[in-house]
């Protein structure tokens, strides 16, 4: 991967950089509501600026599947991007064309334009060579910052970079990459992994490639009833991945002294009005688990502390809903007093960085909190990223 640093000043000043970014933030008529993501680009954006290029940033934002759809416009973001750059953002409404390469043209050095939502148009999903070879005509130097889409082979993540000689990786990407090397080639032990969210799918490849790693698996989450139900425990009518149980049952046979799992848990019989609330150690028929309960949080702290490197993905339970968010921020509040305590601390997927903002936590409270969710996971399980395989 060539990092941007490394790309010669010669090779920048004057030209026209095309910078594939992650703005996909929430917005509310218009207006960011978080700009996180923002503000994770400024390096990146910063240095180019300071080298004199003529840069053209460009992101997707939600779903519009091939489709303009005006509430997905990244109009606002410039308006935001401006203000924290101090400087004018100028914004075109298309990505791909005659108005693009106009505006491209008009810049001065170190001038900053925002292109409109890449999935306005259906060949960047589906990394269409002839959008890609459109969206590459207007500029002489690829740059890729957005690691949260670099697992995928669209057209501005892998498509489009075979068209430039010059070409390399921003200060985001890079970092995330390093870090993540870091936990995956040389953690310092204890390695304590923590898992959670609705889905063991998700999580599998990271288990796998991590076993021999880790010291510790915490599972928590609507994934760890599936974990639960192979330890014949019962789960009432919790979430239940039956096309993942035997690989489950595997996973505690051969190493069950490292998986630790929830010994009591919150429950309810229906979650829209949380009838039934109560807090248990078995789960009886007709209820559903939503968080782990006391004695849990207590352990899974406990467990926590011991760590030297500690990677955390997914909540406890139902965190967004008030009265099931104890759990997942007993664990929010563990990891940073781990990182106090000088343990690398690692934060990914898009839940937990929101769980760690509602419990009142900043990024800057652990050592690292990733902006990839589906990129973290698959970069940990050992999977070679489209995106970063096409700057290689």
């Amino acid at each position: 991967m060539k990092l941007l640093r490394v790309i010669p000043q010669n090779m920048l000043e004057g030209k026209k950089v095309f910078v594939r970014v992650d703005f996909n933030v929430p917005l509310e008529n218009g207006v960011v509501k978080d700009d996180t993501r923002i503000r994770k680009a400024l390096p990146t954006i910063k240095y180019l600026i300071e080298k004199g290029c003529r840069i053209a940033l460009a992101s997707h934002l939600g779903r519009p599947k091939g489709k303009r759809r005006p509430e997905l416009s990244l109009s606002g973001v410039a308006k935001r991007l401006g203000e924290l750059l101090g400087r004018e953002v100028k914004f075109v409404d298309d990505c791909i064309g005659d108005k693009v390469k106009k505006e491209t043209e008009s810049l001065k050095n170190g001038e900053v334009l925002l292109l409109e939502n890449l999935r306005f148009y259906e060949g960047e999903e589906k990394n269409d060579e002839e959008f890609a070879k459109k969206l590459a005509e207007p500029f002489e130097v690829y740059v890729n910052d957005a690691f949260g889409t670099a697992h995928r082979a669209h057209a501005s993540t892998y498509g489009m970079v075979k068209f430039f000689n010059v070409k390399g990786a921003g200060f985001l990407l890079e970092k995330e990459v390093h870090v993540l090397s870091e936990i995956l080639n040389a953690p310092s032990h204890p390695f304590i992994v923590i898992l959670g969210g609705a889905k063991v799918k998700d999580k599998i490849g990271i288990i796998e490639n991590l076993l021999n790693k880790a010291d510790a698996f915490i599972i928590g989450g609507g994934m760890a009833y599936t974990f639960l139900k192979a330890k014949n425990e019962p789960i009432g009518g919790s979430l239940f991945d039956e096309k993942h149980f035997e690989a489950v049952k595997a996973f505690l046979s051969q190493y069950s002294e490292k998986f630790f799992l929830p010994v009591d848990h919150v429950v309810v019989t229906d979650l829209d009005s949380l009838e039934g609330l109560e807090e248990t150690e078995k789960i009886g028929q007709g209820f559903i688990g939503v968080d782990i309960g006391k004695k849990t949080r207590e352990l899974f702290r406990s467990k926590i502390l011991e760590g030297e490197t500690i990677f955390w993905n997914g909540p406890m339970g139902v965190f967004e809903k008030k009265g099931l968010e104890e759990g997942t921020f007993a664990v929010a509040k563990a990891v940073k007093e781990a990182t106090e305590k000088g343990a690398r601390t690692v934060i990914g997927g898009g839940d937990t960085v929101s769980a760690i903002h509602m419990a009142g936590y900043k990024d800057e409270d652990f050592t690292h909190v990733s902006t990839g969710g589906g990129a973290t996971l698959e970069f940990l399980a050992g999977k070679e990223l489209p995106g970063i395989k096409a700057l290689s």
